[in-house]
């Protein structure tokens, strides 16, 4: 019974230590324009997501790195570094166009790099952060081993070329609401950038301006990579583009958990879409960039990182999974 004893936590104590060493890493670290800041580590379980170059995930509209316990990736971050994974959660302005949001996240992208001593990363954006990480790729393709666009609005939204029309309608006896609302939310969401330790200036209304259709077409002509070719507009891009590999994945499922509060609203403004399939800000064929994984996850637009505090849909796989196995998935492609 001893020497059977002896064996079982000799053997134990090998697997962990052998654990140890294949996962070494295994880190989180949120960032914003003046420092990385890396948290506790989680307790490492596999190197399953054990990517060669450092995950960075940047935020969509309105989005943040981390206020109290609240992350904006719920959950996602430490998930993958309990599974092998370094990730750095950036932050940039909330509300801005996409170029001057592409421009504050390659900051932060540098100073990965000089951190970690890595020769690259591998970018995933979530909304307009999709936006945000073609751009870092199309002005310094050398320091990007991938991008990754989830729900992204790649090709604008009619939820914003709604908005446009109405805040900003002209003639007859319509109120333009546009600058009043633009300062209210630019004003809410500098106090929401000041919790979570940034202070990023806020302009609503280039936002705006940006994920129309109009916008995003422009935004498009300068960074094409990766997206469809215009006779196939909800094809497949290019999987790979000056050696940087784009991926892309999305939801068309916008009710999907009677608990979560945000759910209704994304009802409201999938009315939008006129019938075309939607996470409820995102039509399907806006989400696809380069190899499209999936575009029909039953995911709205939030439940696509795990909000609101994980409340998705039951019968779907889990976004924290989604995310787990994309990193694989570069692990495998060497990234």
């Amino acid at each position: 019974m001893k020497s059977l004893r002896s064996f079982l936590l000799t053997g134990v104590s090998v697997f962990l230590l052998g654990n140890q060493v294949a996962v070494a890493g295994g880190s989180t670290t949120i960032c914003n324009s003046s420092e990385c800041v890396e948290k506790s580590n989680p307790w490492v379980w596999s190197s399953y997501a054990q990517t060669r170059y450092p995950i960075v995930l940047a935020h969509g509209t309105a989005g943040f790195s981390r206020i109290g316990p609240l992350d904006y990736w719920y959950q996602i971050p430490q998930d993958l570094a309990r599974h092998g994974a370094d990730v750095f959660i950036t932050q940039v302005a909330s509300f801005e166009n996409s170029e001057v949001r592409g421009e504050q996240l390659l900051q932060q992208v540098q100073e990965v790099i000089a951190i970690t001593g890595a020769q690259k990363v591998n970018l995933i954006g979530h909304s307009q952060g999709a936006l945000s990480v073609r751009y870092v790729a199309g002005v310094a393709p050398d320091l990007v081993a991938s991008v990754t666009s989830v729900s992204g609005v790649n090709t604008g939204s009619p939820v914003a070329d709604l908005v446009d029309e109405i805040a900003f309608s002209e003639g007859g006896q319509a109120l333009q609401l546009g600058p009043i609302l633009s300062s209210v939310v630019d004003g809410f969401f500098t106090l929401v950038g000041g919790l979570s330790g940034e202070a990023f200036e806020q302009d609503s209304l280039a936002t705006l301006a940006s994920l129309t259709t109009e916008g995003a077409a422009q935004f498009n002509a300068r960074f094409p990579a990766g997206m469809p070719a215009a006779n196939d507009p909800c094809g497949e891009g290019a999987a790979e583009v000056n050696g940087i590999r784009y991926y892309s994945w999305g939801g068309t499922r916008v009710l999907t958990n009677i608990a979560d509060i945000l759910d209704a609203p994304l009802g409201l403004t999938s009315l939008a879409f006129q019938g075309e399939p939607n996470d409820g800000l995102v039509g399907r064929c806006s989400s696809h960039l380069g190899d499209v994984i999936r575009d029909n996850y039953r995911m709205n637009h939030l439940d696509s990182v795990n909000q609101v505090i994980g409340l998705t849909y039951l019968f779907e796989t889990n976004p924290k999974t989604v995310f787990r196995t994309h990193a694989n998935r570069l692990k495998r492609a060497g990234l």
